[in-house]
């Protein structure tokens, strides 16, 4: 253990990636990149991390900005209860703690979304508070380092109590940081690069010839969906939805969708979902365009109709709210990453 600190924050202090969030002590703007980086790579987050942090660039102003808003700018970065959680957990430091990031891990660990990663990642690196990160990376190189028997989940719990008896008292914020770099850089799934570790001479799974089958893999088979959507037009305008908060893309405005079972005729599913759940009667037309997206272990092959508005006032049953909208206007709602692709297409036939 002795021999882990050293070697891995001289490493660190030679190679780690000159990133945004690395600027700051600021334990608001670190807590937003940690909880960015959850379950999303480094490089995709840079670009959302910049243009969150000028938009809101202290708590008090995420607080104060409408949800909707918080969930425009986080458009495309997936996992939107995050974005709900943060925006929650805004309004909670303005309103319980006058504004001020809470330093302590359990006020930190009390607000929305806030789990023990997060929270030993901001006040490691903000505060220097003596407190292990583990996530995905760390789990790989302490797994490796110790030959820990399993996949991932198996071995958390061993993972945690070794993170703690690794974690030195001097810059606990660096190696914390140290340990995810070299899992994301180098200790990588699959074929590491244990060639230039600088913690090849101390891991145990490299020297019994482990290192490619620790964690264990465990994969998800993918699952292939299919789905349709609705532009229903009432003269110049289109029919939006807003998803229930709880769910898959809570929050975010779509064109209404349903998925399909195997046999479904698409129109006729489509005319029967608009009218049951927004109680409007719709003729469906033209296909508009058809697309596949992936959402976790999924790939949804969406196919998208034109339709006409031919009765019924809106009345939502299962989304929050429901409106009719100009094809301008949606440039400014929050909308899923393959609803954006049918607005901006909307936009370009304008």
């Amino acid at each position: 253990m002795r021999g882990i600190a050293g070697p891995l924050l001289a490493w660190f202090d030679r190679h780690k990636r000159d990133l945004p969030w690395r600027r700051t002590s600021d334990p608001y703007r670190i807590w937003v990149s940690e909880v960015m980086l959850q379950q999303t790579q480094v490089d995709r987050v840079i670009g959302y991390y910049e243009r969150f942090m000028a938009a809101f660039p202290s708590v008090e102003a995420l607080a104060q900005t409408p949800l909707d808003e918080v969930l425009r700018h986080w458009e495309g970065l997936g996992y939107y209860s995050r974005a709900r959680n943060l925006h929650a957990a805004a309004q909670r430091v303005v309103g319980e703690h006058g504004g001020v990031f809470p330093r302590t891990y359990d006020a930190l660990r009390a607000l929305p979304g806030v789990g023990e990663y997060t929270a030993g990642a901001v006040l490691s690196i903000a505060c220097g508070d003596p407190l292990p990160a583990v996530d995905a990376n760390v789990i790989r190189v302490l797994a490796r380092l110790f030959a820990l028997q399993g996949d991932a989940t198996e071995v958390r719990r061993e993972v945690a109590l070794r993170a703690r008896e690794v974690l030195p008292e001097e810059r606990p914020g660096d190696f914390n940081q140290a340990l995810m770099e070299l899992g994301a850089l180098i200790c990588i799934p699959g074929r590491p690069g244990c060639l230039i570790c600088p913690l090849t001479d101390v891991c145990e799974a490299r020297r019994q010839g482990l290192q490619d089958r620790v964690p264990e893999a465990r994969s998800q088979p993918l699952r292939q969906m299919a789905e349709v959507a609705g532009v229903v037009y009432a003269g110049d305008r289109v029919l939006i939805a807003k998803r229930p908060v709880e769910g898959q893309w809570g929050g975010l405005w779509e064109f209404p969708s349903v998925p399909l079972r195997t046999g479904d005729e698409p129109r006729q599913v489509l005319g029967k979902h608009l009218l049951r759940t927004l109680s409007v009667e719709i003729e469906v037309g033209e296909r508009l365009t058809q697309f596949a997206y992936g959402v976790m272990n999924r790939r949804v092959e969406l196919a998208v109709h034109r339709c006409t508005h031919t009765g019924g006032e809106i009345a939502p049953t299962w989304h929050g709210e429901a409106r009719w909208a100009l094809a301008g206007e949606l440039e400014a709602l929050a909308m899923p990453s393959p609803h954006r692709t049918v607005a901006d297409l909307l936009a370009a036939e304008r």
